[in-house]
């Protein structure tokens, strides 16, 4: 369907003031060094890029809400720089309209009978694009610049090395793409780490789509380092073979057969100097057949330009003549002669071009042959030299037909593709995949392989959803195989388009590639969950981002835990000098506490959240043998301690993921007494906290200090310590996990904390 004007290009200077991310660049230069941490000697493997503020994500610790603990180093190993990650990465949303949001997971939880009624009034008409759920971030439109800034910070956690951009469909989203590529430069210019990006473009005809992306980003030179790179140049998924010359007269209808011994051919006009002229020709599936392609100027019978003999030509393909030097503007006749084998001429039956006309053995016929020009303005060659492309396979079933392609979805177990040495080079992890029966399916039909489908069978009901149990599967068969390059599906897809029918099979509500929890293939967090299924009181929205970040340090390896510095004794006074020796830093996201305001899918309005405040940027911890000392610095001063849920500092101390609240078993500053005294509370069970004791606490401009004897958190003195903990300002809901991921600012982020063990 054709594409809507659902983007609002934000100029790139007003962007970054509306980010933060200007100032933050100015302000951290007399607050904050960049210096990099004794630890950072190993190579981070999460960017190819050599950030300046490593917030070592990698050695980050994190239970999810199923109870599985993120493996650190000490489970997968050393990094390995030589292997990479792709994200599949959508930025279609509100690109084609925003009618609704029609969310199918509400629709249905309403009126579970309006699967069985095409005419129900809750849904949106045919063809257009309904949620199968809504995002955590809202139902957001895809240029909105806070998601985008959130999304870089969680993929760059995770160690997702470069967003694959969907272009099957064709469009580009120029304008999103950019908004995308000046956050991400925002972020970078503050010294840290984002993925870089590469494009998936249509697999039959992508030449418009790669021209469009080579003269409107590549070519001027927008943002290189962002740019994956791969062989040395930027990655590209695209057939090179279907980079033809453009086409002057389109394929028709008629394969016209090339008898031996007899000449078919077509008159053209050039308009401009040429390097370039070919046939398209079909084989009839064969690959040994043969012809001699010949060029003359005026028309039959004019002088010989260039002739070639081509064998084992490919069905389909554009057979082209290379021109050297240029061939000037002007009247010629390409000839098609000396067949051997099968093969012929597209042909319409019809004169579709003013300028020509087709032939047979030397004379004119009433059609025209399907025929391409590469002017020297045609930037083809250069296109060709400037990639790395990889052929890209659609088909979930059938794996590589040649090297250097790869796939970017499959069933169970995958196909290895590899490059033209031989190498397992790339290989796919989906979340489910809308195959049915060996075939291409819809995800409404009985038996689509939803998230919960592994050992071959798919498991009744949704109880099993939120484990990834299909997602694992695949990612097991990565593991053991071990390529260079693995590529996920997806992140952010959310919506499809509703139709009656789908590859021959017929229902009165039909959705292909997303329908509900089950049946869909989205890693970033869901909002809600009782629509989808979720049981009461759980937190599963964000089980699938914790399944990658494991899996990605499975594959990649993770940096050791910093070593904590010598014992000292820190005295609470305001002055922070003491704290100069003590290490390591424990470092944040710059500049994540940018307030939103950006309209959101049709009805949903405007999305506004101005919860950032203290923007957390780095923390410490010291000991001695009676005190834990803690330590934090925020970006700008800190507010004042009356404010609500001021600098909360949540600790695990027992390693254990289930006591507590989330496995913190005390909070401090939840209630401060006054500018000197603040208390430690102990969780009596979950989101209760009961007073244990009061300790000293000094602010002063950007930082924050307090000491907590070791007898109040129950540790020994001589104890080796091992702490969990987290900063966090301003929470929303409290009591409530995921709001770590969208208010305030949480050091670090979501689920993730800090560890400090001797």
């Amino acid at each position: 369907m054709p594409a809507q004007d659902g983007n609002s290009r934000i100029p790139r200077r007003e962007f970054f003031r509306k980010a933060g991310y200007a100032t933050a660049a100015i302000s951290l230069g007399s607050q904050l060094k960049l210096a990099k941490p004794a630890e950072a000697a190993v190579a981070s493997p999460l960017s190819t890029s050599a950030p300046g503020w490593d917030t070592m994500s990698d050695t980050w610790v994190a239970t999810d809400g199923l109870g599985r603990v993120l493996p650190t180093h000490d489970d997968v190993g050393s990094p390995r720089q030589d292997r990479f990650v792709a994200l599949f990465y959508f930025l279609w949303l509100g690109a084609h309209g925003t009618e609704g949001p029609y969310d199918i997971s509400r629709i249905l939880a309403a009126d579970p009978g309006a699967i069985n009624d095409t005419n129900d009034p809750a849904w949106g008409p045919l063809g257009d694009f309904h949620h199968w759920g809504e995002p955590y971030f809202g139902y957001y439109l895809s240029d909105d610049d806070w998601v985008i800034g959130n999304h870089a910070h969680m993929l760059a956690d995770a160690g997702v090395d470069v967003i694959v951009f969907d272009n099957t469909n064709g469009f580009t989203y120029q304008d999103t793409y950019l908004q995308l590529l000046d956050t991400f430069a925002g972020i970078r210019a503050l010294g840290e780490r984002t993925p870089q990006v590469a494009f998936l473009t249509p697999f039959g005809a992508p030449r418009t789509v790669v021209v469009d992306l080579f003269e409107n980003l590549y070519q001027p030179g927008i943002h290189p380092d962002l740019w994956f790179q791969w062989q040395g140049k930027p990655l590209i998924l695209a057939d090179p073979a279907l980079i033809t010359p453009q086409m002057l007269i389109g394929q028709g209808p008629d394969p016209a057969q090339l008898a031996a011994g007899h000449t078919q051919g077509q008159t053209f006009t050039a308009t401009a100097a040429f390097t370039g002229v070919g046939a398209q020709v079909p084989t009839w599936a064969t690959t040994t057949s043969a012809m001699t392609l010949s060029l003359y100027s005026d028309g039959p019978g004019g002088a010989l330009v260039t002739s070639q003999r081509f064998a084992g030509v490919a069905d389909n393909s554009v057979v082209e003549l290379t021109l050297d030097p240029a061939a000037p503007a002007g009247q010629y006749y390409l000839e098609q002669s000396g067949t051997s084998g099968t093969i012929g001429w597209w042909t319409t039956d019809s004169d579709v071009y003013s300028r020509g006309t087709a032939y047979t053995d030397g004379q004119p016929v009433t059609a025209d042959r399907a025929l391409a020009v590469e002017y020297t303005s045609d930037p083809r060659r250069q296109i060709l030299d400037f990639f790395t492309f990889r052929k890209p396979q659609p088909d979930y079933f059938v794996g590589p037909t040649q090297p250097d392609e790869w796939g970017w979805l499959e069933v169970y177990p995958q196909h290895v593709f590899r490059d033209d040495q031989g190498r397992a080079e790339e290989m796919t992890a989906g979340v489910a995949q809308n195959a049915v029966d060996g075939r291409l399916g819809a995800m409404t039909e009985p038996g689509a392989q939803g998230r919960s489908y592994h050992d071959g069978t798919l498991p009744s009901g949704t109880s099993l959803t939120p484990q990834g149990l299909n997602l694992q599967e695949q990612w097991n068969r990565v593991l053991a195989t071990d390529p260079e390059f693995a590529f996920v599906t997806g992140w952010n897809e959310w919506v499809a388009q509703r139709f009656t029918s789908f590859n021959g099979v017929s229902a009165p509500v039909v959705f292909v590639d997303e329908f509900d929890w089950e049946h869909s293939r989205d890693i970033e967090p869901l909002a809600g969950g009782q629509d989808a299924g979720f049981p009461a009181g759980t937190s599963y929205q964000d089980s699938y981002y914790y399944q990658l970040v494991a899996n990605i340090r499975r594959f990649k390896g993770a940096r050791p835990l910093p070593v904590p510095s010598a014992p000292v004794t820190i005295t609470i006074d305001g002055r922070f000098g003491d704290w100069a020796q003590v290490g390591p830093e424990f470092r944040d996201h710059i500049g994540d506490t940018a307030h939103r305001d950006h309209p959101g899918w049709g009805s949903a309005g405007t999305y506004t959240n101005d919860t950032g405040r203290n923007d957390i940027v780095l923390a410490k911890v010291a000991r001695d043998a009676a005190n834990l000392y803690f330590y934090v610095r925020t970006r700008d001063p800190i507010t004042p301690y009356t404010d609500p849920n001021w600098m909360l500092l949540f600790l695990n101390v027992d390693g254990d993921p289930s006591t507590g609240w989330e496995g913190y078993n005390f909070v401090v500053n939840r209630l401060v007494r006054n500018g000197q005294r603040t208390t430690v509370e102990v969780s009596t069970g979950g989101w209760n906290w009961r007073p244990r004791a009061d300790v000293p606490y000094a602010t002063q401009g950007c930082e924050l200090e307090l000491a907590i004897p070791r007898h109040v958190l129950a540790l020994q003195p001589d104890a080796p310590l091992r702490v969990d903990f987290k900063w966090s300002d301003n929470m929303q809901d409290p009591g409530n996990i995921l709001d770590f991921i969208a208010n305030g600012d949480a050091a670090p982020s979501g689920r993730f904390n800090f560890r400090y063990q001797e």
